[in-house]
Parts: C-alpha cells; structure tokens; sequence
C-alpha cells in the first residue's frame, strides 16, 4: 500500500513539475488555458491573493500528510528531487546522505529575515528565496529561451516542407540582473541537491520552514519501530530530508517531506506510515536540537518554536538587454530604440496601482514570459528590482490582448476584459520637439496619429498661421491610455520623438 502511495506521488509530483514549467515555456496561450490552476495553487502566490480556500487546503493537506507540498506541488522541491536522482546514480553515490541535526537557528533567521524585508517594502529583494519565485526566474529566463530556440528550429525545418505548424518566436534577453539572479539560484540549487538533497527546502526556503512548523502536529507520520529496527542506519542514508537519525529512532518531522524513500528501502519493515495517537505523542514528536548528543537524551519541547506568518508582495523588475536588428527593405539596417528615462513606470493594465502591484507581485517572471508583444519585462532598478514593466522598444500593448491578466495568480494584475482595456489609461504620451522628424528634418510624418488606437494624436500646424506649414503632432492627455503605439512606431532613432510616461495609479474614463 504505501508502495502505492509512493508511487501516486511521484506521478502527481511529475504532473505539477511539468505543468507549471509548460506556464513558463508556452507562448501559444494553451497551456495557460488548462494549467494556470497549478500557478493558483502554490502556497506563496495563494497567500498573496488571499486565496483562503486554497491556503485552507494547504494548511490541511500539511496537518494531514506532513509536507507533501514540498514534495508534490512546488516545482523548486521537484526540481530538486530531479538533481539529487541524477546526483545518486551510482554504486558509490547511493547511500551518500546520512543525519544531521536540525539548522534551527538558520532557518528562523532565514524566515524573520524575509518577513522583515517585505515588511521594509524590499520584497523584491526577499523574493529571491521564495520557492516559486525563484522557480519561475530559473524557467522564464533559462528554459524557455532553449525551449524557444527549439521551436525556431522546427519552424525553419518546417517552412523550407512548406508546413506551418511551428512559427519562429523571438529569443531575447530581457533583462541581464534578473538573468544573473536565475543563473545563480541555479547554481546554488543544483550544488546543494547534488549533494545534500533537500539542503535547500529545510535551511533557506521560508516556506519550507513556515510548513515545518504544521507537519509536526500531522495526522500521519512516518515511524520507526524499535523492536524492528536493527539500526543498520539505511533509513538515514537514503534519506534526501537528512531528517531520520536511525541509530537512535529518531525523526524531524519539521523536514521529512514524505518522499517515503525510507518505507521503500527499509529491509526489515521497521519503517510505517502510521496513524498518530494522543497516547503515543512522545514517540512522534520531534526529538532533535542542533546538539546531537542532547537529542539522544531527552525529548524537547518542541511547542516553544515560533511560527511566524506574513501577508507580503514581492516586487520584481526589468530592463531591455537585447534587440534583434531590424532591416528596412532588406537594405539598410535600421538602428535599435533605446529605452528613454521615464520618471514613473509604466505596468500593465488591471495593475491598479503602484502599491497594490508591490504588494501583491511575487516576480516569478510568468506575466513577462507570456507576454506576446515583447512589452514587459523586469526592471533593474534596485528599488523595483525584478518587478515586471512596460517598455515599448520591441512593440506596443496590443488593446485586444490581455494575457499578463489572465495568467497572474496572484490578482498583481487583476484579470480586465478588452473593453474594460481600452478605457484604462496606464500612462500618457509626450513629444520630445528635439526628436521629431518634421522639426528635425522638415519631412511631414504622422505615423504617431495614424497608430494611436484611441485617437488622442492630432497632427496639427506648426505655424498656427500656416495651414500649410509642417504638422507636428499634439496629445490630448485625457484620451490617451499609454498603450506605447506612437512610442514604438515613431521612425525617429534611437529616440523616439514621442514617449509614454507611466501613472502612479491608474484610471479609467
């Protein structure tokens, strides 16, 4: 039977783990369609969207079955699972992990640290340790990149077969300080798997922390029975957790995952998953202090250990790295935009406002990646650091497109219908004389009017007297929704002549 459970696990673990990268790599639309209930469901975006019936199932599961999220729902605690298999293969490597005490001083540390900082209004910052954030970062920024550059492969095998299947998407870094902090949380992930399996989830990660607390109080545990046991310690060794201490019968269940490897590997069927009884505490109770030799003594008192709980928002953003190089007709090479120093921020529509959007972003990158036009991305300013943006160098803010909306599991970006899009207004236009090319060079333009999707450019006189002099073009700033059209349309270069300026909060007319 639990071989079973085990093995449900594993498929379920499996589902997620694909699911919530095909978020991440998909940029059809489909998957997001189907799966986005697995981004609504991981413990960090549901608190921050106050999703009480999914933290109620969270918390339940966790009372329930111990920290089966961490094993089953989080990509992260997936992903690691992944590396330590691919890190176990081999006969030297197969018992390689074995018991330590628990890092309690370090995880509370860890915990208190990211609340502080989200409560200092740095989530961005502290969102560099959330499981899901940093999950999100690793695959928007390192896997779908690969996973575009395959498609284009196809797409170009397909096209020279006369077939459409597949159409090439454009692969561009977006932002190269968000792409350094995936880079490195890679890293660090896949060294600390590698070697130690679960290193991660039970000394940094603040959710796995925060989980540990309530699998101590769970309904069922894993349990060593003494009059089986022969303390041959091969619980302990395959135990990616380093939570079972077999030589003494102990186990920390603030860190056991329920992975079940011990149950599976277990030669004399000392190990169960058994029913707790109020009689029996003292036999599942934690028993373990960051001293060894004390834990093999006496018990500890393990409702003294603080839980602490936070509403937070993770903030997060990005700046343009890269272009790919555009050709007019063929001939000449046209010269890229550059991004002009806007005193506010632009965010997409259904943001709100600045606050809200702070407090709310868990910057997993998912809006950025799904984002069909190329207009967010993250910034690297250090006080929005890793919070997603608007800028509109490779294309504008399409009004019948409204998939960062749809996707965001947080409510960062409330979900908005195309009708409700083309009255907000996210920001304002503002024409730069200098750049213009009927001042600049005498020729007539227009191309601003001719774009704006809400009609407030008007080209008019430059010489009120003289209806036929050079027309330049003027904004009604009441009208105008900053959707960046005339910004990314105006052949003015690198500089646009005409530019969007972002709305601390945004309004509707």
């Amino acid at each position: 039977m639990v071989i079973m459970l085990r093995k449900i696990r594993l498929v379920i673990a499996a589902f997620f783990f694909v699911a919530v990268t095909l978020l991440f790599l998909d940029f059809t639309g489909m998957a997001h369609k189907w799966l986005a209930w697995t981004a609504s469901i991981q413990f960090l975006p549901a608190l921050l969207a106050v999703n009480v019936l999914v933290l109620l199932f969270l918390v339940a599961l966790t009372l329930l079955l111990g920290r089966v999220y961490c094993s089953v729902i989080c990509p992260l605690g997936v992903m690691q699972d992944i590396i330590a298999w691919f890190g176990g293969m081999g006969k030297k490597r197969r018992m390689r992990y074995s018991y330590s005490p628990e890092r309690r001083w370090l995880r509370r540390s860890v915990l208190v640290a990211f609340v502080i900082m989200f409560l200092g209004g740095l989530g961005s910052w502290a969102s560099i340790v959330a499981p899901y954030s940093s999950y999100g970062r690793i695959a928007s920024n390192l896997f779908a990149p690969v996973y575009r550059l395959g498609n284009n492969v196809l797409a170009s095998a397909a096209e020279r077969l006369d077939s459409y299947a597949f159409y090439e998407t454009d692969v561009w870094m977006k932002s190269m300080p968000t792409f350094v902090v995936a880079v490195v949380s890679l890293v660090v992930l896949f060294v600390l798997a590698w070697r130690g399996g679960r290193t991660y989830c039970n000394t940094i990660c603040p959710v796995g922390t925060i989980l540990g607390f309530l699998s101590r109080y769970s309904y069922f545990k894993i349990h060593i029975d003494e009059t089986k046991c022969n303390k041959c310690g091969l619980c302990s060794k395959k135990c990616k957790a380093s939570c079972i201490d077999g030589k003494h019968h102990l186990i920390d269940y603030s860190r056991c995952v329920m992975c079940m490897n011990c149950i599976d590997n277990c030669k004399h069927g000392a190990i169960h998953l058994v029913a707790r009884k109020k009689d029996a505490d003292d036999n599942y109770a934690t028993k373990h202090t960051d001293n060894h030799a004390t834990a093999k003594s006496a018990g500890v008192d393990e409702t003294r250990r603080a839980f602490v709980t936070s509403s937070t928002v993770l903030a997060a953003t990005a700046v343009v790295e890269a272009q790919t190089k555009k050709v007019d007709g063929g001939l000449a090479v046209i010269e890229e935009k550059v991004a002009p120093k806007r005193s506010t921020r632009i965010l997409p529509p259904g943001a709100f406002s600045m606050r809200h959007f702070s407090h709310h972003c868990t910057t997993c990158q998912l809006c950025v990646s799904a984002c069909p036009n190329g207009v967010l991305r993250p910034s690297s300013d250090l006080r929005h650091f890793m919070l997603p943006e608007m800028s509109y160098e490779r294309g504008y803010c399409r009004l019948e497109c409204t998939r960062c909306a749809d996707v965001c599991p947080t409510n960062a970006i409330k979900p908005i219908t195309r009708e409700e899009k083309s009255s907000t207004r996210i920001g304002h236009a503002v024409w730069i004389k200098k750049n213009c090319l009927p001042v600049a060079k005498g020729v007539s333009c227009g191309n601003c009017a001719r774009h704006c999707p809400s009609g407030a450019i008007q080209m008019v006189p430059i010489d009120a007297n003289d209806e036929e002099s050079i027309k330049i073009p003027v904004v009604n700033t009441e009208r105008c929704i900053g959707c960046g059209a005339c910004e990314n349309l105006c052949p003015s270069r690198p500089f646009s002549a005409i530019y969007v300026e972002g709305h601390e909060r945004q309004s509707t007319f």
